[in-house]
């Protein structure tokens, strides 16, 4: 089931979660999470298919976070979106706790797929809306990439699979903001020209401000973007987006806030 949330404050709040809880466990990668909010704030909010109350309904949309580092976004979204108490957040990360550091589908209801070594969500996904195609199920399937993750060889396989069959029930969303864990994407492994990669392999393509609400929530709202092909979002963003001094650093792909780092996050965040 489809809901109207006001996504704009989803975000806000889903920042803060996530400021609290990787200060609270000591975990990383907040620049990271930061960067695919919004995205993920219209997904769970104004998007996806989904039954909180039901979680393995059959008709349900599939997303799948590759990015898997990401994960306490992913849980965020899931506890405000009524999944489980937004209490539990703040054992993310911590001795015991269902919510582990990279998102873990293990006791956590919502969650489609265990993920953290780059490079596999797309394949899992790509067999998922398959599968949904020859059991002719109008469910969809949507997965959440980073930039620096399409260095992988298995997602360019994954990639040339789709449009051949034709698998215009899979979104791909690219969360483009060019940093990579230690430099920029450009540096690492240049994806340039993107766009054209991607067009050529057979796939439909837009590119949007990955933190324009009202962007995001447009094309979302049209895939698949032609009929007959797999639709890619290439979502340009911004890492540490919400935060001045987390913004467009490769710091932050790491470290952890707390004390007065925390405390002038919480302050911008408000």
């Amino acid at each position: 089931m489809e809901v109207a949330m006001d996504t704009t404050q989803l975000a806000k709040r889903m920042r803060r979660h996530v400021l609290r809880m990787t200060s609270l466990g000591g975990s990383a990668h907040i620049g990271s999470i930061f960067s695919m909010v919004d995205l993920m704030a219209v997904l769970y909010g104004a998007i996806l298919r989904v039954d909180p109350q039901n979680p393995k309904w059959a008709a349900r949309d599939r997303f799948i976070l590759s990015k898997g580092h990401a994960g306490a976004g992913v849980y965020a979204a899931l506890a405000e979106r009524g999944f489980f108490d937004v209490k539990t957040l703040d054992t993310h990360y911590q001795n015991g706790s269902i919510l582990s550091g990279h998102v873990s589908h293990k006791g956590v209801p919502g969650v489609e797929l265990s993920t953290g070594s780059l490079g596999h969500g797309l394949s899992v996904g790509v067999g998922m809306a398959y599968g949904a195609k020859l059991d002719q199920q109008e469910h969809r399937v949507f997965v959440m990439l980073s930039d620096g993750e399409c260095d992988e060889g298995s997602n360019w396989e994954a990639i040339l699979f789709a449009p051949h069959h034709k698998l215009d029930n899979l979104v791909v969303i690219v969360d483009y903001n060019k940093l990579q864990s230690l430099a920029p994407v450009s540096e690492t492994l240049g994806l340039e020209p993107f766009v054209d990669k991607w067009r050529s392999f057979g796939w439909a393509v837009k590119e949007i401000d990955g933190h324009n609400h009202q962007q995001i929530r447009e094309v979302l709202g049209q895939v698949p973007l032609e009929r007959g092909k797999p639709s890619c979002i290439l979502a340009h963003t911004i890492k540490g987006k919400g935060v001045s001094f987390m913004e467009n650093s490769v710091l932050w792909h790491y470290r952890t806030a707390r004390g007065e780092e925390y405390d002038a996050a919480l302050q911008e965040l408000s």
